[in-house]
């Protein structure tokens, strides 16, 4: 690989929320892989798309290829009856814009061209056959479109290869495809994992792995997001998203050796597991295993954005690509279910005269959180806090870190709570570090407060004026509305105040 960080391709690394594009139709995506075949329903093209239609059938029509160089015929089979179920689906949705696109096994086999003609019969639409470079690039646009900052190396690893592409400051690098996926290996090494290490070691020797070092590794592909389950449930994770999920690379290099020795039987056992992910699981770990060591990778960070979230990238404007997609989601989350959406961008306005000192990526967060700070509205009282956290904590939304999610997640319960202390139950605790557990209480607090003078009435909180001095927090309120200053916000007032350690004081005039 000539340096990982030799770009070739701009993604456009996200700026500052803008102007919503007005969504366009649903678009449908269709991934023909080695191992599994996919469709993808967006609610439309926009930057953070709802999806309004999930679903994969495990074909595995690339089983044997080593072997027969043909495509495995109850495999394909099975494909020509999903991708028939998919253009219903695809029909009753009224879907207009489809795309569909086949990977390894259709365009290594002998018998490939046959079946893409009856793959394109069935699905009533063309079927574009990537090559392996392609197939890397859109997999890695895919990555950036969910992790904008990612840098490192992305690795895709479907059922019959293994795709790879460096990236850094929103840009991909050099693109390269090995025949290294699980349904090959297992073919290669007849059962034999030392040999499957070898055949992976001698492929990977042959690239020249430069400039991975301290790097972080971008893991695409069901296969490894199987991986990534197996591990948040050895270590207890608190929280069940695997977008950015990151695990140390200790621990993963012994997660690696653990899986990669164990029967069908043993991984069958893990409910966290498919059982159709049984017997291609430890041949995963071993191609993670070797791909760590030759790269000398600091971390493996789960990506759940792939090929299918790379060819709707592709689709945007470049000004719509640029755009940030924890933004632009929360945004779309605030004009759907707050009461007065623009109190939100309001409300982060009002209250920077308290954040004066935030990073970009700190005020990218307050901003998040504004936005996020209504939702619950509609949520029964006893639920508010914890159901809002519940909700933010999980939502499909990427662009943020698991320690980012969490410090969002958490000012919104504080929103709706005050000062109380955080339930240890709800286990964030080793998410956030006391610094974060700081922030999102003030946060938390000074919506509390914004709420207090407001009740979301759009054009309420520029008329009373927040600021701080080295002592207190004060609130200017002009003598015409002196009347606002009752107990809820003499109380929100101290308690926002005492969170920075100082006193609050009212001034009227």
């Amino acid at each position: 690989m000539s340096g990982i960080g030799a770009p070739t391709a701009d993604t456009h690394a996200p700026q500052g929320s803008r102007a919503r594009p007005r969504p366009r139709g649903p678009v449908a995506v269709v991934d023909i892989g080695s191992n599994s075949v996919r469709l993808v329903i967006y609610e439309n093209e926009t930057r953070a798309a709802a999806t309004l239609h999930n679903e994969k059938s495990i074909c595995a029509i690339g089983r044997d290829m080593v072997t027969s160089g043909r495509l495995h015929a109850e495999g394909c089979a099975m494909a020509l009856e999903a991708l028939a179920r998919f253009k219903m689906l695809a029909d009753d949705l009224d879907v207009q814009a489809r795309e569909a696109v086949a990977t390894a096994a259709a365009r290594d086999a002998s018998n490939g061209a046959e079946f893409v003609r009856r793959a394109e019969s069935a699905w009533g639409a063309p079927v574009r056959v990537l090559s392996g470079e392609e197939e890397a690039h859109i997999a890695a646009e895919g990555v950036v479109a969910g992790i904008p900052d990612a840098d490192g190396l992305v690795a895709d690893l479907g059922g019959g290869s293994l795709d790879m592409v460096s990236v850094r400051h929103g840009r991909t690098g050099d693109a390269f495809t090995l025949p290294l996926g699980p349904l090959r290996l297992m073919d290669a090494a007849k059962g034999d994992a030392d040999r499957a290490r070898k055949l992976v070691d001698d492929a990977l020797g042959k690239l020249h792995l430069i400039g991975t070092k301290d790097r972080a590794l971008y893991a695409v592909g069901g296969i490894w997001r199987s991986f990534a389950r197996v591990d948040m449930e050895a270590t207890r994770y608190p929280l069940h998203v695997l977008q950015e999920y990151e695990i140390p690379r200790a621990r993963a290099l012994k997660l690696c050796k653990v899986l990669s020795g164990l029967s069908r039987k043993s991984v069958e056992k893990m409910k966290v597991v498919s059982r159709r992910r049984a017997d291609s699981l430890p041949y995963g770990a071993i191609v993670l295993e070797r791909l760590l060591l030759a790269c000398d990778l600091r971390s493996v960070v789960v990506s759940a954005y792939g090929l299918r979230e790379g060819i709707l990238f592709a689709r945007l404007t470049p000004e719509e690509r640029a755009l940030d997609p924890l933004l632009e989601f929360a945004e779309g989350a605030n004009q759907r279910q707050s009461r007065a959406p623009g109190h939100a961008l309001e409300m982060f306005d009002w209250m920077a005269p308290l954040f004066a000192d935030e990073t970009a990526e700190l005020g990218r967060v307050r901003r998040a959180a504004c936005l996020f700070s209504d939702i619950a509205w509609r949520r029964h009282p006893d639920d508010r806090a914890l159901g809002g956290f519940q909700q933010v904590l999980a939502a499909p939304f990427a662009g943020a870190s698991h320690r980012l999610r969490a410090l969002i997640a958490t000012s919104v319960y504080h929103r709706h709570t005050g000062d109380e202390d955080f339930p240890r139950d709800i286990a964030n605790a080793d998410l956030l570090d006391k610094d974060d557990e700081q922030r999102a209480l003030r946060l938390g607090l000074a919506c509390r407060l914004a709420f207090a003078l407001s009740a979301s009435a759009p054009g309420s909180l520029p008329l009373y004026r927040l600021r701080m001095t080295p002592a207190k927090i004060v609130l200017e309120i002009p003598r015409r509305h002196e009347a606002i200053a009752g107990e809820p916000v003499q109380k929100r007032l101290g308690t926002l105040a005492a969170a920075f350690a100082r006193k609050g004081e009212i001034l009227i005039g």
